[in-house]
């Protein structure tokens, strides 16, 4: 009796020990099933202000039902009978790698029911594990006074007898009345867990239920009336409130939209922007802001015929990148941020002719008035209440592009430092501002950007003519887009598709969004390498400058000097991490590239050939693989051993396609070792005794290891005996 407690203990102890290498000797390395990672992401959650969640992937196309994107849904509704408060919902399409959920919700929200969550002593609420979408309800308030985490136009300096009327002494930001409402959309703080460590894209949808719209970070409540224009691949959305009164026609402000977005080509397009009307008899803080990566509001009555237009000066914010929260800029660069969007609103209103040459120069006269001009640029606490970032920045930007200009025959202007800064991803600090503009120009320009940022002096408005002698110099025509080589994924050449043949594609193309160049499935976190050609086509030499955008974002550039008919190649990589679908862009061609982790792939068999080797052979293992959703799939599956991890070639599959991934693998010691990849398992013999007892009949992986069992307590009992 004892000799059979011990024979169950045995392979008991063997069954849950040793379920991945059998008899090999190390231990078994982790399978996907047991393999946990911890995410934290922080929404910039802080007394109720709102920050971007830098890792949320607002740009790229919603995946739906697939399983590596946790798809958030934002439903906001407005409460008529409670004025200054709105109700929000948020649902979480759960996928199948995530095993764990908490979300952290803003100091403000009232949580009324939580369907699926649990909540936690920090606070918090935890996700319940068996609810597939499982949903928070709250409300917020709604009215915001003062400052906020956006960009606007300058502040009112008097505000009339209006209703309604803040409390605070900097006018409303965000206002809900009962009748309407412009509202930033609740922020939360996400921790999960995953099965695996393949990465997780995380991408929200915001609706608006009942009257009203929403983009990503602001919503409207009430009845509007929506005009659109698309601009190469960016559609531009004026929302007008029915409560408004708007001052010049939709068209008009579209027109204006449109010849701004074509000129400045600084990169960071989002895919969408979104600009409200809004009504004029408020106390409003300021006649526009914009807030969150591409959402932006402007009092009705602002015109476009004056050289403050803040219509393009919003816009312009929108085209900065480098000022979201997620990059952000240093105290001694924050300057450049309203400098850059009023000295724009200005320049592009004349240069529409919108405004006469001297109503732009009154613009840039304001800079050389005190205490604006007693201002040092680079020292915010010197500023004041003299707008001096708008005023004096203004006219400094202003002087800095036109001396540029000349610097360089008009080859370079203040564009091409606005693009560079753009493609920064770190926090843009003074240092980075002189560096682009040596760059770009030489270090005279250099220090003279030192001399009006670092002290109280002040550049001189310039005239009409010398506008002209700068401004309106020939620049060399480039034309560049996708080079005919083939597009590599970790150095392998890739395949493209037709975007009809992919279902859920074709209907998110425009076809002013670009030429299209098909769609392709990558894995998340391999480098992606793209080649690009670009060529002079006009009578003057220059720059080639060649951008790579992804997702709105400029990920790659590089500059070329061409003389006239001269061409040049190269390719440029970008590396995405985070899954969906992105507009990725070279010029005007226009691929569509779907981003997936792993477990976009489903393993339908694995083999391993030969069955049997010798110690210091090594084996083929096959694995049989198809998509997992009805969306491209891509990904680089691994193949595990006891002893180490091999990592085949990536893959990428259209729906109902299927593939095979090989690897090969050695074995140096005698004995039986299993091999695992997505979920499958297939077991090698190398030679040794454990080789015969597993051509034994019935025999094999696990079995093996009851045998030996087994045997072992037949050799106990033999001795007891």
């Amino acid at each position: 009796m004892i000799t059979r407690v011990a024979v169950c203990l045995v392979v008991v102890v063997l069954l849950g020990a040793i379920p991945a290498g059998v008899a090999g000797g190390s231990a078994t390395a982790p399978t996907p099933e047991t393999t946990a990672t911890q995410h934290t992401l922080d929404a910039g959650i802080n007394g109720g202000e709102s920050a971007a969640t830098p890792t949320v992937n607002r740009d790229a196309t919603r995946l739906a039902s697939t399983s590596d994107v946790l798809e958030r849904t934002t439903t906001l509704r407005q409460l008529p009978a409670q004025p200054g408060t709105f109700e929000t919902a948020m649902t979480f399409d759960v996928p199948e790698p995530m095993t764990g959920l908490e979300i952290d919700l803003e100091s403000e929200a009232e949580v009324h029911t939580a369907e699926g969550f649990e909540a936690t002593d920090r606070g918090t609420y935890r996700w319940d594990e068996t609810t597939e979408s499982p949903t928070v309800r709250f409300t917020m308030p709604a009215n915001r006074t003062g400052t906020v985490d956006g960009h606007t136009s300058q502040p009112v300096a008097e505000t009339a007898a209006m209703a309604p009327t803040s409390d605070g002494e900097h006018g409303y930001t965000f206002l809900e009345t009962g009748e309407w409402g412009v509202v930033r959309v609740p922020t939360v703080g996400l921790s999960y867990r995953t099965a695996t460590s393949d990465p997780i894209g995380i991408e929200e949808t915001v609706t608006v239920d009942g009257p009203g719209t929403a983009g990503t970070e602001l919503a409207v409540f009430g009845e509007v009336t929506e005009h659109e224009r698309t601009v190469d691949g960016e559609r531009i959305r004026l929302v007008v409130l029915e409560a408004a009164d708007l001052r010049e026609r939709p068209t008009e402000i579209l027109d204006s939209l449109e010849a701004a977005s074509e000129r400045l080509d600084v990169g960071s397009s989002t895919t969408e922007a979104v600009i409200v009307a809004v009504p004029t008899d408020v106390d409003w803080g300021s006649r526009g802001l914009q807030y969150g990566p591409s959402d932006a509001w402007v009092v009705a009555d602002a015109p476009l015929a004056e050289a403050t237009n803040v219509w393009l000066h919003e816009y312009v914010h929108i085209r900065q990148r480098f000022a979201n929260p997620g990059v952000g800029t240093a105290s001694d660069s924050e300057w450049l941020i309203e400098a850059q969007a009023e000295y724009y609103a200005g320049l592009l209103a004349y240069e529409q002719e919108l405004i006469p040459f001297r109503e732009f120069s009154r613009l840039l006269e304001r800079g050389t008035a005190s205490p604006a001009a007693d201002a040092v640029l680079v020292e915010p606490s010197t500023w004041g209440d003299s707008n001096a970032n708008y005023r004096k920045g203004a006219l400094v930007y202003g002087d800095l592009d036109r001396q540029l200009r000349l610097a360089t025959d008009g080859d370079r202007s203040l564009d091409d430092v606005f693009r560079s800064l753009n493609a920064k991803d770190g926090q843009i600090r003074e240092a980075d501002v002189l560096e682009a503009l040596e760059r770009a120009g030489n270090p005279a320009i250099r220090e003279r950007a030192e001399r009006y940022t670092r002290t109280t002096e002040t550049p001189e408005p310039w005239t009409r003519f010398e506008h002209r002698d700068a401004f309106d110099q020939p620049r060399a025509t480039i034309e560049y887009g996708l080079g005919t080589d083939p597009i590599r994924v970790d150095d392998h050449p890739w395949e493209r598709w037709d975007r009809t043949d992919i279902d859920g594609i074709d209907d998110r193309w425009r076809p002013d969004s670009g030429t299209d160049r098909g769609v392709l499935a990558v894995p998340a976190g391999e480098r992606v390498t793209v080649p690009v050609a670009a060529s002079n086509v006009g009578e003057r030499a220059g720059t080639a400058d060649v951008v790579l955008q992804a997702g709105g974002e400029i990920v790659a550039e590089s500059q070329h000097h061409l003389e006239s008919g001269e061409h040049a190649s190269e390719t440029l990589s970008w590396t995405p991490t985070d899954p969906g679908i992105y507009d990725v862009l070279v010029g005007d061609d226009r691929l569509t590239v779907v981003v997936r982790s792993t477990t976009s792939l489903t393993v339908t068999d694995l083999r391993v050939s030969p069955e049997r080797i010798d110690p210091g052979e090594s084996v083929t293992a096959t694995a049989t693989v198809t998509a997992g959703d009805d969306r491209p799939a891509a990904g680089t599956l691994e193949f595990q051993t006891a002893a180490e991890t091999v990592s085949g070639q990536p893959i990428a599959l259209a729906p109902g396609e299927t593939g095979t991934v090989e690897v090969d693998l050695q074995f140096n010691e005698d004995g039986r070792y299993e091999i695992v990849a997505g979920g499958q398992s297939t077991t090698v013999t190398v030679g040794g005794v454990l080789g015969s007892i597993e051509s034994m009949p019935g025999f094999g992986g696990i079995a093996g290891v009851v045998a030996l069992a087994v045997a072992l307590a037949v050799v106990l009992v033999g001795r007891r005996r």
